[in-house]
């Protein structure tokens, strides 16, 4: 499929596909949405944890897990991470991506280890953080591990349409500890009245910029 790297309005570089008419981050700013939606209100809930594990749905070009890395050095929390992606991105590609713009002083640490580690492998990225990149979709994913948070960042229902029902999301429950929170930029009625039907508290938060809500939802019993 054909793509275009952009430059957001924040700086930071995304990738657009013409064929889906969608972005991988806002055109507002992917670092911005990236840093709200998936840190601020994901990650800062386990400030308190000793060790937090975290599925990704949607790995695309590595950004939310490389500010989560970053996370877990700035707080000194473990971090088990895993990624599911169908369709990675090619390295030509990835290697254009500009997220170390000044601000990220780890960034060719992460980016060596992450985005160009080989999938399907444990990558120890340093004492704090581990990461498993694994080319599957959600549907044919498997796990005996459960996981605290999970980052919901798949493209949109109306592009991804088979990837915001019901029966994911009670699949995603079934893989989330109790207490686990999902956190996800996607605000839509009927995305939040499915998560309450798969079991989960949901609550309308503020959006990124340029979007007027994200939803968190958070699984309180078995």
């Amino acid at each position: 499929m054909k793509s275009e790297i952009v430059i957001t309005e924040d700086g930071s570089s995304s990738i657009y596909l013409p064929e889906l008419e969608e972005h991988y981050h806002s055109f507002h700013g992917a670092i911005q949405e990236s840093e709200h939606v998936f840190v601020k209100n994901g990650l800062t809930d386990f400030l308190d944890a000793n060790e937090v594990s975290i599925l990704e749905i949607g790995f695309g070009t590595g950004l939310n897990c490389f500010l989560a890395a970053v996370w877990s050095i700035q707080h000194q929390i473990k971090v088990n991470y895993v990624g599911l992606e169908p369709n990675p991105i090619d390295l030509d590609v990835m290697r254009k991506m500009n997220y170390s713009n000044g601000k990220y002083l780890e960034f060719n640490l992460f980016y060596d280890r992450i985005c160009e580690g080989e999938w399907e492998q444990e990558l120890e990225v340093n004492e704090n953080f581990t990461a498993i990149k694994v080319q599957k979709y959600l549907q044919d994913f498997m796990s005996i591990d459960q996981f605290d948070l999970i980052f919901f960042d798949a493209f949109s229902p109306k592009s991804q349409p088979e990837l915001w029902t019901l029966s994911v999301f009670s699949q995603v429950y079934s893989l989330m500890n109790t207490g686990g929170v999902l956190v996800t930029y996607c605000a839509k009625g009927q995305v939040k009245r499915d998560l309450k039907s798969a079991g989960f508290i949901v609550e309308s938060l503020e959006g990124p910029p340029g979007k007027r809500e994200m939803l968190r939802a958070r699984k309180l019993s078995v």
